[in-house]
């Protein structure tokens, strides 16, 4: 039996190899992301033990800031280049991938962070650190560096060039670890040495980079992808933006807790970094998953796209429902000592948290679903709805308590979330194929 497609006919053994390969791509990268969701427990552990409450805070919203900068405006271009190659890729082009238009597209992102930075920059001192100008200097070196690192993430995705990426980010994280451990032994002093790890991250991983990439790129020489005409630029653009919209809906989900509530900041960021932690590992999946689904969209049809899907959910909610049991065990335990926050504060167990976090990662598959059938507008959209929901229910007084305020507003809107995009993804792909870029 054959599965025919535009370019021929693809036997069930070529489907079965395809299959196998993916599969061991996501669990290296699982591997590779699963040490870097331990190693970010581990800087956030020694952090809390190496600093005062007060700074503590301060690194938190440090990294709130950072991640949702990343995510918001790098993180779409990471997934237009793994999307579009993959595409690319899959129709039989093994080399030349135009990227003009995502480097133009990520060096605008990091230009206009550093414009805001600038223009902002009281605010971001004062309000956000308390004076404390060195983390405002982290923040936006961090900032910049990881437009690099974004960049080459999705360069090495599209390639399903799994082990280098998890590698990547794997040497990233062990060497953010390095900072706060050196005040631990008394090397080095205060807040400001423990923040230089997250700008020394990104920079010290971008010292593989370079060579990662010219490494591959040998067994396509003579096609220069950065000199390859610009193909759909309009479309690239409508897709980056598209999925900023859906991080920035996700980064706040995940942090406008800790925004809205700074004088509970530490604790509230502790509690959702161990509820959340699986979000980390599940970007294996996702990052795995889109290149994933953009080829077979291409190249098996359907049914093999819907058995993908089905496969991810299942083993995302057997997964989400080991975690809410050992989160309801461990999980106030865990806030209070492994990061020595909020002694007294949380004798709740994580479960709404827990329930959010499962909800969000099947959230997640049905995206990966949408960006790979060209609705990230509609994905979005469902992405900003629910975000909106929650951050009315933040600034409501329903519920008192800033902490089960955030349990109960954040598995709502993630059961809101997962309902709408679930829907988009029985509606099926447009009548259109995507654009690949």
């Amino acid at each position: 039996m054959t599965n025919t497609t535009d370019h021929g006919t693809t036997s069930e053994a070529e489907v079965a190899r395809a299959d196998a390969s993916y599969k061991r791509g996501a669990r290296i990268l699982a591997l590779g992301i699963a040490s870097t969701g331990v190693l970010t427990f581990a800087y956030f552990s020694a952090a809390g033990h190496a600093v005062g409450k007060q700074a503590y805070d301060h690194v938190s919203l440090l990294w709130a800031v950072l991640f949702t900068v990343m995510s918001v405006l790098y993180r779409p271009v990471e997934q237009l280049l793994s999307r579009s190659i993959a595409d690319r890729i899959a129709r039989g082009h093994g080399g030349g991938h135009p990227l003009r238009n995502p480097a133009l597209l990520q060096a605008g992102f990091a230009s206009l962070f550093v414009a805001g930075a600038v223009l902002f920059r009281d605010a971001i001192v004062n309000d956000l650190f308390d004076g404390d100008d060195a983390l405002y200097w982290i923040l936006l070196g961090a900032a910049v560096a990881y437009a690099a690192s974004y960049f080459a993430r999705g360069y090495l995705a599209g390639h399903k060039w799994f082990a280098l990426y998890g590698g990547l980010v794997f040497f990233e994280a062990l060497a953010r670890l390095c900072f706060p451990l050196a005040v631990l032994v008394g090397i080095a002093h205060g807040e400001t040495a423990v923040a230089l790890g997250i700008v020394a991250a990104p920079v010290a991983s971008l010292c593989v980079v370079p060579w990662a990439i010219m490494r591959h790129r040998r067994s396509h020489q003579g096609e220069d992808d950065l000199a390859a005409p610009a193909v759909s630029s309009r479309s690239d653009a409508q897709f980056a933006g598209s999925v900023s919209l859906i991080q920035l809906a996700e980064q706040t989900l995940l942090n406008a807790a800790v925004l809205l509530e700074p004088n509970a900041a530490g604790v509230i960021f502790s509690a959702l970094l161990i509820a959340r932690a699986p979000l980390q590992l599940f970007q294996a999946i996702q990052t795995s998953l889109l290149p994933h689904l953009a080829g077979l969209e291409v190249t098996e049809g359907r049914e093999a796209f819907a058995r993908a899907i089905r496969q991810t959910v299942l083993a995302i909610s057997g997964f989400a429902a080991l975690v809410t049991v050992g989160l309801l065990a461990v999980g106030p335990w865990a806030v209070e000592t492994i990061f020595n926050q909020g002694e007294g504060q949380y004798d709740r167990g994580l479960a709404w948290l827990a329930l959010g976090m499962g909800l969000h990662l099947v959230a997640g598959t049905f995206t990966q679903a949408a960006l790979a059938r060209g609705r990230a507008h509609q994905a979005a959209a469902a992405w900003l709805l629910s975000a909106g929901l929650f951050v009315a229910f933040m600034l409501s007084s329903v519920v008192a308590d800033p902490l089960q305020r955030t349990e109960l507003g954040y598995a709502g809107a993630a059961g809101v979330l997962c309902t709408l995009l679930y829907g988009l993804y029985r509606a099926g792909a447009p009548d259109r194929p995507p654009a690949t870029g």
